[in-house]
């Protein structure tokens, strides 16, 4: 289902359009959505606890956390609309952390070096009724083998910082 499905399914038929919340601080967030023409929505950056559960796999760990997002959100702003999103890497059953500091984003890359993983990106619309709309995205991405100095210049250049 297609972010705006989501949305409209969202929207009681029987209310004005309520303000779009855009939960989530991420500028590719931001960006897709200007992509649609929603330019401004309110940005409301929620700060969730993002701990993965005992034996959470990694799909149930993205769409949680977009639900929680959004359900954060609509107790700060219960009478719009709120779009929520999450997105986690998955190798097996590890989730693998969002690359905060170097060593973290060294580590994460030499575990992807020369394997397969997944991506799970999931959303949640959560309207002023109540009503909570999720869908979920699942990427496979094979990385090729990266020699010591691929992963020094990726860091280096900063580019996987904060990411999934």
């Amino acid at each position: 289902m297609a972010v705006s499905e989501l949305a409209a399914a969202a929207v009681p038929s029987n209310s004005e359009t309520p303000a779009l919340v855009l939960a989530s601080a991420s500028p590719r967030r931001r960006e897709l959505l200007a992509r649609l023409g929603v330019t401004e929505p309110l940005i409301l950056a929620t700060d969730i606890d993002e701990t993965p559960l005992p034996v959470e796999l990694p799909r149930a760990h993205a769409v949680r956390l977009a639900a929680g997002k959004a359900r954060a959100a609509a107790a700060l702003e219960p009478k719009a609309v709120i779009l929520a999103g999450d997105t986690v890497v998955g190798v097996g059953r590890r989730i693998l952390p969002k690359a905060e500091d170097e060593a973290t984003a060294r580590r994460c890359l030499a575990l992807l070096s020369g394997r397969r993983h997944r991506v799970f990106s999931a959303i949640a619309v959560l309207s002023p009724d109540g009503t909570l709309r999720e869908a979920l995205s699942e990427t496979i991405v094979r990385f090729k083998r990266l020699e010591p100095a691929e992963i020094e210049a990726y860091i280096a250049g900063g580019e996987g910082h904060g990411k999934a």
